[in-house]
C-alpha cells in the first residue's frame, strides 16, 4: 500500500482568466476538460450567430458564459457545492430541498459572475 499526499485546495485552483478564447480554453483544459466539446460546440454556434447578425453580442454572451463556467470550476469547494446543488435540484422528491438546492446555484451563480463582471468593467 503506497500513501500518496493528499493535496487539498483553499481557494482556487487557477487564476480568473481574462475573457478571450485562448485562455477560457485554457482554464477549461485545466478545470474541467471533460467540457471542452461543449465550450467548442457553443464557441462555434456563437460565431455562426455573430456572423448572421452582423453583431458581436452572440461571442459577448459566449465569453461571459464560459467565464462564469470557470469562476465556479477553478475554485474545487465552490464546485462541488454547485454540483451537489444541481444533483440534489434534480433527484430530490422533497420541494423544500429542490428550493434550496435552486438557491444555492443561484448564489453561486451570481458570485461567478460577479467575479467575471469585475473582469470586464463597463
Amino acid at each position: 500500500m503506497s500513501s500518496q499526499p493528499v493535496h487539498h485546495h483553499d481557494g482556487p485552483l487557477i487564476p480568473m482568466p481574462e475573457l478571450n478564447l485562448p485562455s477560457l480554453r485554457a482554464a477549461i483544459a485545466t478545470v474541467a476538460p471533460e467540457r471542452l466539446p461543449e465550450l467548442f460546440t457553443e464557441m462555434q454556434t456563437a460565431f455562426d450567430e455573430a456572423g448572421k447578425n452582423h453583431s458581436i453580442g452572440p461571442i459577448h454572451l459566449f465569453y461571459i458564459r464560459w467565464g462564469t463556467i470557470v469562476a465556479i470550476e477553478r475554485d474545487p469547494e465552490r464546485s462541488a457545492r454547485f454540483h451537489a446543488a444541481e444533483e440534489r435540484m434534480q433527484t430530490s422528491h422533497d420541494n423544500a430541498e429542490v428550493r434550496a438546492a435552486i438557491h444555492e446555484i443561484g448564489t453561486i451563480m451570481r458570485a461567478a459572475q460577479q467575479e467575471v463582471e469585475a473582469l470586464n468593467p463597463r
